[in-house]
C-alpha cells in the first residue's frame, strides 16, 4: 500500500468533514434500514393529543417538503383524526423530552443560527428546522427560532386548531391501544398514552445521504444523537460525542486522535486527525463492516453534485477531478478541508484527507485543496 502523509496524526479543526465520522458511527450503531418515528398519543385530559418528537429532522409539513419521501405531518394528522373518531380534539402538546441538554453546542460561532447554517437542536422539527423547504448552497437557510413549536403549530393547523392550542409538555405513560377505526361516541374516552398515529422517516441510509450531500448540519446533529440513543446514553451534544468516540473504538479505530463537541463540524472545539478520516474511509471501503459502505452513496461528486457541484472548475487544471473525486468538504472562517475518495489515471482507488486550519480567503483556499486532489487523479501513485 502506497501512502503519503504529513502531520497525519495531528488533531486539526475538521469543519464538516466531521460528518464522515457521524455517518460511520450512526450506520454502525443503527444500520442502514433504521427509521425514525414521530408519534402522537392521547393526552392526560380528554381532547388532548401529544405530538412526540422522535428525532426525525426530515419530517415534512405536507407534500412540499425539503426531503423527497419524508414522513409528513398532514398524513399523521389524518391518522389521529381517524383514531379519535367523533371525539373532539382541543389541544396539541409538543413533547421534546427525547433530547437533553443545551440546544446549541460549545464552539459554535455566534452567527451560525442567525445565518441559517443550523437550527437549535430539538427532536421535533420540519425540514431540518427551515422556515421554507428550500436549500441554498450559499448563505444558509432561515430557521425557526423554536423548531419544535413551529412543528406543533403546523400539526395543529392540519387538525383545524389555532396556534394558541399548542403548548409544551410530555406524553403520559403508554396506555391501551387506540380505538378502532369505527367512530366512537363523543362521550367515549381514550386511555392516556394510547397511540393515535405514527409516521416513519425514509431509511437511515437515505437520511445520511442527505446529510453528506447537502452538508446538512441539523441532520448531522440528529444522527449523532442516534448514536447516543442506540448506546442507551443521554441524547445531548456531550452524550452524542462520547457515544461516537466509543463507537469508533468498537470499530477498532484510534480514538486518541479525535475530540468532539458536536456531530456536524460547526464547533471549533472539534479536533480530528487526517489519518483518522482516511482510516474511517478505508474501513468503510474494506468490506469488513458492510454497513459502513452505505456512506459512500452520499458523498458529493466533483463538478456534479452537492457541495462539490461547483468545485473543481477554476483553475482549469482542477477540472481533471470532475467525476473522479467524491468527497466531503468542510468550511469555517479560516478553516477548509476535504476528505474522500478518488480514482487515479491508472485506475487506482485512493482515499485522502486534507485539512487546513489557518486559511485566508475561502475561494482561493478551496481551489488550493482541489488542486491537491486533482493532482492525485493525474498521478500514477506507485
Amino acid at each position: 500500500m502506497s501512502r503519503f502523509a504529513q502531520n497525519a496524526e495531528t488533531g486539526t479543526v475538521p469543519a464538516s468533514t466531521t460528518k464522515l465520522l457521524t455517518a460511520a458511527t450512526v450506520l454502525a450503531a443503527r444500520g442502514a434500514a433504521h427509521r425514525l418515528t414521530t408519534r402522537v398519543v392521547a393526552g392526560a385530559e380528554p381532547g388532548e393529543v401529544v405530538l412526540v418528537g422522535g428525532g426525525d429532522p426530515t419530517l415534512s409539513v405536507d407534500a412540499k417538503g425539503q426531503f423527497p419521501g419524508a414522513a409528513r405531518l398532514d398524513k399523521l394528522a389524518a391518522q389521529v383524526e381517524k383514531a379519535m373518531g367523533a371525539r373532539p380534539i382541543t389541544k396539541v402538546i409538543v413533547d421534546t423530552s427525547l433530547y437533553e441538554g443545551p440546544l446549541t453546542a460549545k464552539g459554535w460561532d455566534g452567527d451560525v443560527i442567525g445565518g441559517g447554517q443550523v437550527a437549535r437542536i430539538q427532536p421535533l422539527m420540519t425540514n431540518a428546522g427551515r422556515i421554507k423547504p428550500v436549500h441554498n448552497e450559499f448563505g444558509g437557510d432561515p430557521r425557526f427560532a423554536d423548531p419544535a413549536g413551529a412543528a406543533g403549530r403546523a400539526f395543529a393547523k392540519h387538525l383545524g386548531l389555532p396556534a394558541s392550542a399548542v403548548s409544551k409538555g410530555t406524553a403520559p405513560p403508554a396506555g391501551a391501544p387506540a380505538a378502532s377505526s369505527a367512530a366512537p361516541s363523543a362521550a367515549a374516552t381514550l386511555v392516556a398514552g394510547a397511540e393515535l398515529g405514527k409516521v416513519e422517516s425514509p431509511p437511515l441510509v437515505r437520511v445520511v445521504d442527505w446529510m453528506l450531500e447537502q452538508s446538512d448540519n441539523v441532520i448531522a446533529e440528529a444522527m449523532a444523537r442516534q448514536v447516543a440513543l442506540a448506546a442507551g446514553a443521554e441524547a445531548s451534544f456531550e452524550g452524542a460525542a462520547t457515544a461516537m468516540i466509543a463507537k469508533l473504538g468498537e470499530l477498532e479505530l484510534s480514538t486518541g486522535e479525535v475530540k468532539l463537541s458536536d456531530g456536524s463540524g460547526l464547533s471549533r472545539q472539534n479536533k480530528i486527525s487526517p489519518k483518522l478520516l482516511t482510516d474511517v474511509l478505508n474501513l468503510a471501503a474494506g468490506g469488513e463492516h458492510p454497513e459502513l459502505s452505505a456512506m459512500f452513496g452520499g458523498l458529493p461528486v466533483a463538478g456534479w453534485s452537492g457541495t462539490l457541484q461547483h468545485r473543481f472548475v477554476v483553475p482549469s487544471a482542477n477540472q481533471v477531478g470532475q467525476g473522479l473525486v467524491r468527497a466531503k468538504t468542510g468550511s469555517l472562517t479560516g478553516v477548509n478541508a476535504i476528505s474522500g475518495e478518488l480514482v487515479t489515471k491508472d485506475g487506482r482507488l485512493l482515499v485522502f484527507a486534507i485539512l487546513a486550519d489557518a486559511t485566508g480567503e475561502s475561494v482561493a483556499a478551496r481551489q488550493a485543496l482541489d488542486k491537491i486532489a486533482a493532482k492525485l487523479v493525474t498521478c500514477g501513485c506507485n
